[in-house]
């Protein structure tokens, strides 16, 4: 295929992601960390940027690597160890990279909330869960047994969540927020919502459960948060005919 301008793509995204106007955590940056030589024949697609993502993009011949948390967020440091081979492992290979956190929890269309949200079969109704300044959870209605939307969500993520069942047995209001939200049960709870949704949280957030009386999903940080990349690459193809794949490269965290 003819190679796109990488420009052209990551302009789309800034502005498709909404990029400039998600607020985010200060090592976050998102959009465009790495450039490449300037055009985009192949893309890939993974939740996390580590040596192994770099590795497997370059297997996969992409020269453009898009992910969810990208290569800064241990703040500052010198470009050695580990830092230097991720780096050199994106310029040896001419690899383009973009991150996307925030702006891809949050979308309506690609983000992660949503997107795991449809798959659950919960009608959207609204946002909550303030973070830096804005909401970024989702939450919704849907009638089904606790045990069901255990079952339902661990054939989604591909995972048995945890379940922290504090809650009413027929679930009929839900939060989701994905990735390591567990220090919002009592914003969930705020919202009058019965059950609660996320990745995962720290030990404390038991006892939130337990005493708020909402049932609470653990389902995983990586699992909850295949759903914006593989969305945004199906996106880029969909735009802009190109060829993607989404890496695969769980934590079981």
């Amino acid at each position: 295929m003819a190679a796109i301008e990488l420009a052209a793509l990551v302009a789309y995204l800034d502005r498709y992601l909404r990029v400039a106007d998600v607020a985010d955590a200060p090592h976050a940056l998102n959009g465009l960390q790495v450039s490449n030589r300037g055009t985009v024949r192949r893309a890939a697609a993974a939740v996390d940027l580590c040596e192994a993502t770099v590795r497997m993009a370059a297997q996969q011949g992409a020269d453009l690597l898009l992910v969810h948390h990208g290569l800064f967020w241990g703040g500052l440091q010198p470009l050695t160890g580990r830092a230097y081979r991720r780096v050199a492992g994106l310029l040896q290979h001419n690899i383009a990279l973009y991150s996307a956190h925030l702006p891809l929890d949050v979308h309506p269309e690609v983000g992660n909330n949503a997107v795991l949200a449809h798959e659950l079969g919960v009608a959207l109704r609204g946002e909550f869960g303030e973070e830096y300044g804005m909401r970024i959870g989702v939450w919704g209605e849907v009638d089904v047994s606790r045990a069901d939307l255990l079952q339902r969500l661990g054939d989604v993520v591909g995972r048995r969540p945890r379940l922290m069942a504090f809650g009413p047995e027929r679930v009929r209001r839900v939060g989701i927020v994905t990735g390591a939200a567990g220090s919002m049960i009592g914003q969930a709870a705020a919202c009058g919502l019965d059950t609660y949704i996320t990745g995962e949280g720290a030990h404390h957030t038991f006892f939130d459960a337990e005493e708020l009386g909402l049932n609470v999903f653990y389902a995983g940080h990586y699992a909850t948060e295949t759903f914006g990349v593989k969305a945004l690459g199906g996106r880029l193809c969909t735009e802009f005919s190109l060829p993607w794949a989404f890496l695969d490269h769980p934590t079981d965290l």
